[in-house]
């Protein structure tokens, strides 16, 4: 406690307001996460609740740390800071790259061992959006990076999932569905061709995260080891 006191005092709040502004930021991440299904935080938002009623330049980074410590010793989370990529441009195929003009924001990654998260924590009714976010990184990510909306959606449909369908039995509006992955920044999307009509979607900084990306790179080549079908 002792060591925890003298930060507080370093950054010049006591130890009653670094611990109302940590409660403060822990509960704004888990409500905004909830609310939002996983959108990512903006940091500016972390920082402008912070810095209300103080202006201390070095107190934002000092809570976050502090308030990163409670969501992964009391929650079982981690508060990952993830920076928004930046598209490629319609002449350049390569993936998405990481914009050092954009804002940086969080997510919220549980930090329990696969077993004990399904066993415990994993909610069997939002399995279906699990799978879904699966099933589209996992075309985006085969397609080297980068797909087409019409190459998607055709994709897409060989499982039953129609563009144009707006009262699909589990996901609703197919459409509000893809809109949500981006949303969430699993993926983003840049227009393509002479007029901007066409629509490419990429893999954006969610999906690229390196955990996140790793344990699905690893699912897919388990499938292909399995003799999974070809999606083409």
């Amino acid at each position: 406690m002792a060591d925890l006191s003298q930060g507080a005092s370093q950054v010049g709040i006591s130890e009653e307001e670094k611990d109302k502004l940590v409660a403060e930021v822990v509960r704004c991440v888990l409500f905004k996460t909830h609310q939002s299904s996983g959108c990512p935080i903006k940091r500016g938002d972390l920082t402008q609740l912070i810095t209300r009623n103080y202006r201390q330049r070095s107190l934002p980074a000092f809570i976050v740390n502090e308030a990163r410590s409670k969501l992964a010793s009391i929650f079982g989370y981690d508060l990952r800071e993830i920076q928004r990529t930046r598209a490629s441009s319609a002449t350049q195929p390569q993936a998405s790259r990481p914009s050092t003009g954009e804002q940086k924001s969080y997510i919220v990654v549980s930090k329990l061992q696969d077993d004990i998260y399904e066993k415990y924590v994993e909610n069997r009714e939002n399995a279906h959006i699990t799978g879904f976010v699966f099933v589209v990184v996992s075309l985006v990510h085969l397609a080297g990076g980068r797909i087409s909306s019409e190459d998607l959606w055709h994709h897409l449909m060989r499982l039953g999932l129609d563009e144009n369908n707006e009262k699909h039995p589990i996901f609703g509006n197919m459409k509000h569905a893809l809109e949500s992955l981006v949303q969430q920044r699993y993926l983003q999307k840049v227009k393509a061709g002479t007029e901007g009509n066409a629509l490419i979607y990429e893999l954006a900084e969610r999906a690229l995260d390196q955990p996140f990306f790793e344990k699905h790179k690893n699912c897919i080549e388990q499938m292909a080891d399995n003799g999974a079908p070809d999606p083409n």
